[in-house]
């Protein structure tokens, strides 16, 4: 008896089966990459949440050595002879002061401060210039370039002083808080926040006090010689010790996040980057890059505008701040305007309830 054997048929995939199969693996990776993205962002937020807990643990360092919390910048009188910190040519800021503290002792010995010739400030800080230091960059800023942005140019870096023959700028992530000083008014041209002087809107809140950028003495404006209300103060070496705070160091921001890309002024050394304000809403945008020239008034989204000195960073929704007592928090773009100023003032008097922020 024969058995006939009839060859089986292999049928393949139609058409339709293929690009139904495709659609499904095009569904799961849309769905996949948004995780992926959001993994990322939250591994790079957390170093950032470090690196400023580091940078305050230095700062409380320096306090136990000195006194005080590291001053916004070092400083002298332009008619005072000799001396590191002549105001225009060697004016350092309070990041040089806490080096040997977040263990860059190499980088802070290398600095002369030994040459007192005030054109000679770029001489003695040519090794550390082109230093990179990671605890003071936020990796979630794709634009900080490793630390580094091009000299000058629409979207170079403007700083005090430089040395010879210099093609690239040091920056940083993270400023000091001059808290709810002034930082436009009056140099900079009026703006939807901050409260004008002499006659400010009876019945609304103030936003803004004399004092530009944490300064005692400088600029006197409405009638008021003003002072400093944060922490950094740029030129005039004000200073601030711990029983100072009286706001509270839990209630107080002492350093948070910037942008280089969307701050002419911003770079590591020199006094003129030393600290950001709290007067400008978090992430405002001031990254547009036409010429730059500060001595007329710009369109408040260019990056050489006074704009460009509050506090900012590319984490969705807001930035994270260090307060005085060294703990780290994530303060959304969306908070109140007045409550955002008062966490910024050390010893305004504000009461600030656990839940505004």
């Amino acid at each position: 008896m024969s058995t006939e054997v009839r060859p089986t048929s292999r049928r393949g995939f139609t058409l339709i089966e293929l690009l139904v199969v495709i659609a499904i693996i095009a569904v799961l990776i849309g769905l996949l990459l948004p995780a992926v993205q959001a993994a990322r962002e939250a591994a790079r937020r957390a170093q950032c949440v470090n690196n400023l807990k580091q940078i305050g643990l230095a700062c409380h360092n320096y306090l136990d050595t000195q006194g005080v919390f590291p001053p916004g910048a070092i400083t002298r009188p332009a008619n005072t002879p000799g001396g590191w910190g002549h105001w225009s040519t060697q004016a350092v800021s309070w990041r040089v002061l806490i080096l040997p503290q977040v263990e860059q002792s190499n980088v802070y010995n290398s600095v002369n401060f030994n040459l007192l010739a005030d054109a000679g400030a770029g001489n003695s800080i040519a090794t550390a210039w082109y230093v990179s230091n990671n605890s003071f960059l936020c990796p979630s800023d794709g634009q900080n370039n490793n630390g580094f942005r091009p000299y000058n140019g629409n979207d170079g870096q403007y700083p005090m002083f430089a040395p010879p023959g210099v093609t690239k700028v040091p920056i940083t992530n993270y400023n000091m808080s001059f808290g709810d000083n002034y930082a436009m008014l009056p140099l900079g041209q009026p703006n939807p926040w901050e409260t004008p002087l002499p006659n400010p809107t009876p019945g609304r809140p103030r936003i803004g006090w004399n004092g530009f950028w944490g300064t005692i003495g400088v600029i006197q404006y409405g009638g008021e010689d003003g002072g400093a209300r944060g922490f950094s103060d740029y030129r005039t070496m004000n200073v601030v010790s711990i029983a100072s705070v009286t706001n509270g160091t839990s209630n107080t921001v002492l350093i948070g996040e910037a942008l280089p890309a969307e701050d002419a002024n911003n770079e590591f050394w020199t006094a003129s980057s030393a600290g950001s304000g709290m007067t400008i809403p978090i992430n405002f945008y001031t990254g547009a890059a036409p010429p730059c020239s500060y001595a007329v008034p710009q369109d408040l989204k260019n990056r050489c505008s006074y704009a460009s000195r509050g506090f900012k960073s590319r984490h969705p929704g807001g930035a994270n701040f260090c307060f005085a007592d060294g703990s780290v928090k994530f303060l959304k773009s969306t908070i109140n305007l007045v409550t955002y100023c008062a966490l910024g003032s050390r010893a305004g008097g504000e009461v600030l309830s656990a839940d505004s922020y």
